[in-house]
């Protein structure tokens, strides 16, 4: 999904209180976007991150007035098995594609796993670029 599509869809959607473009930050890495919004009743907060112009992280922490988390946790298991990973903090449930998770404080995670491993392998590979660099500088003694 696109900025704009993401940005039409919360205004349709009654679920946010979107603002408009006062909701959407430029992160200063490669062109990275993040929306941040409220919820009007399940959904207390929002965040979409989009990485070259496409959404790739959904986070939605939930209202824990109105929801529980043994609630979210049976609805996922029901409908994508047990999680492929668990503990007292977090369920995760992955595909090759994707990776949902449910956390604690309540929060459900949508992740797309090729850009986000993208963006890891990016990261590891800038730190041992500086980690090199160092090594370059310090051998100058």
């Amino acid at each position: 999904m696109s900025l704009d599509d993401l940005k039409s869809a919360l205004k349709d959607d009654k679920m946010f209180n979107f603002r408009g473009d006062r909701d959407v930050s430029f992160l200063p890495v490669r062109e990275e976007s993040l929306v941040e919004t409220t919820g009007s009743s399940f959904i207390r907060r929002a965040f979409f991150q989009l990485r070259d112009g496409m959404l790739f992280i959904m986070a939605f922490t939930l209202n824990t007035g109105m929801m529980d988390h043994y609630s979210v946790f049976t609805e996922l298991v029901s409908k994508y098995g047990q999680p492929s990973f668990l503990n007292p903090k977090e369920a995760v449930w992955e595909t090759e594609e994707t990776r949902l998770a449910i956390e604690r404080p309540l929060t459900v995670k949508y992740i797309d796993k090729k850009v986000f491993d993208d963006i890891v392998n990016e990261s590891a590979l800038i730190q041992s670029r500086r980690i090199q660099q160092r090594q370059d500088f310090l051998n100058e003694f």
